[in-house]
């Protein structure tokens, strides 16, 4: 006989009393969501932690007695729980979000400007709840020096055909990982085209703290841009990420057609379309996240002669998207965060023969959520 496993237990934590009965009316639309309790600002949420002991906890940056940054510090330090940061979708609040996620956030949400606005907020921090509360939280260090840069020089990426693409997909924990991997890339790659799970304006916050510690141009696309060696792109929050080619000419499109596992950006669209446009010459990397996002057209790159790249279990803070790769034998290597970039200019360097069948990681039970 299966138990029913009990609801996530959630705390909020927002000093506008609006705000609170908006996420808890969201979240209460799910019955696997129970909130537990809300707070009005970090002294308060610390004695109702204490007490109700939830399972994750949805917190402001921007509120009287002490910040939530400081808040989240203290926490990851003395108490460590999952985090999902609710911010405003403003410049200064994307910075502010992304370095809660640098300290230890487990995801972020843009919050809802009024309470008409929480019909759309309510999905998506659904899930981001779900995933924080399944996410791993003592991650293992990554330092900086575990690929030695003698050998990434080694590997230097030599020009190639001009097809050849770089695709990172990532959700959960992905802006950090992300991080990891593009900051220990050499310049003159292949254009690389990422997409994270992430909301409006805090795109370009990222993309703009990427640019600031990566050897090449990092920013956000823009629709109908052609792609070069040197140029990272950014799917842009709330559109989808598409490459198209055209007279021998790579661009991104982007559109903002439905959401494809609840998000847009989605993983699965940037996937699907590089495997029917530069097939063979895609090497692929799908890095940590819940659900399946771009477990489809990863397999579709692999079909196509691609490389294929995924994050391992014990590096990933969720290990669902990879996971949901492997299951479906699309995935060339399954490596350690910190190999990834070392492993990607080995793809670089591999002879892509069209229709040629390569060993594949062999398929993890299905036991697991991969569903977003």
């Amino acid at each position: 006989m299966n138990s029913v496993a009990p609801p996530i237990r959630a705390l909020i934590v927002d000093d506008s009393a609006v705000v609170r009965k908006a996420l808890a009316d969201a979240l209460a639309q799910d019955p696997q969501i129970q909130v537990v309790g809300t707070a009005p600002d970090p002294y308060a949420a610390r004695e109702k932690i204490l007490e109700l002991h939830p399972d994750v906890l949805t917190l402001d940056i921007e509120m009287p007695r002490m910040d939530g940054l400081t808040f989240l510090r203290i926490l990851q330090q003395h108490y460590p729980i999952p985090v999902v940061v609710v911010s405003s979708l403003t410049q200064s609040g994307s910075r502010a979000a992304l370095a809660a996620l640098e300290a230890g956030a487990v995801d972020v949400v843009g919050k809802p400007s009024s309470a008409w606005s929480i019909g759309h907020l309510g999905p998506q921090l659904i899930q981001k709840v779900k995933a924080a509360a399944a996410a791993r939280l003592r991650r293992p260090l990554l330092p900086a020096a575990s690929v030695p840069p003698a050998r990434l020089s080694a590997l230097t990426h030599r020009a190639g055909h001009p097809w050849q693409v770089i695709l990172l997909g990532a959700s959960t924990g992905g802006t950090e990982a992300i991080k990891a991997v593009l900051t220990r890339l050499p310049a003159a790659l292949p254009p690389i085209l990422i997409v994270q799970h992430i909301p409006p304006v805090f795109s370009r916050a990222f993309a703009e703290r990427l640019a600031q510690s990566c050897a090449f141009e990092v920013r956000e696309a823009q629709h109908g841009e052609p792609l070069r060696p040197g140029l990272a792109l950014l799917a842009p929050g709330d559109y989808h990420m598409r490459l198209s080619l055209s007279a021998g000419q790579l661009r991104v499109l982007l559109d903002q057609s439905p959401p494809v596992h609840h998000t847009r950006p989605a993983v699965g669209p940037l996937f699907n379309s590089a495997a029917s446009t530069v097939g063979r010459h895609a090497t692929a990397v799908l890095l940590t996240g819940m659900g399946s996002d771009g477990a489809e057209g990863m397999e579709r790159i692999k079909r196509a002669g691609g490389v294929t790249i995924a994050q391992n279990e014990e590096t990933c803070v969720v290990f669902g998207m990879p996971r949901a790769a492997i299951q479906r034998r699309a995935v060339d290597h399954v490596v350690p965060l910190q190999q990834i970039p070392e492993a990607i200019l080995r793809a670089l360097q591999q002879p892509r023969t069209p229709g040629e069948q390569r060993p594949v990681t062999p398929a993890l039970p299905t036991a697991g959520p991969t569903t977003a």
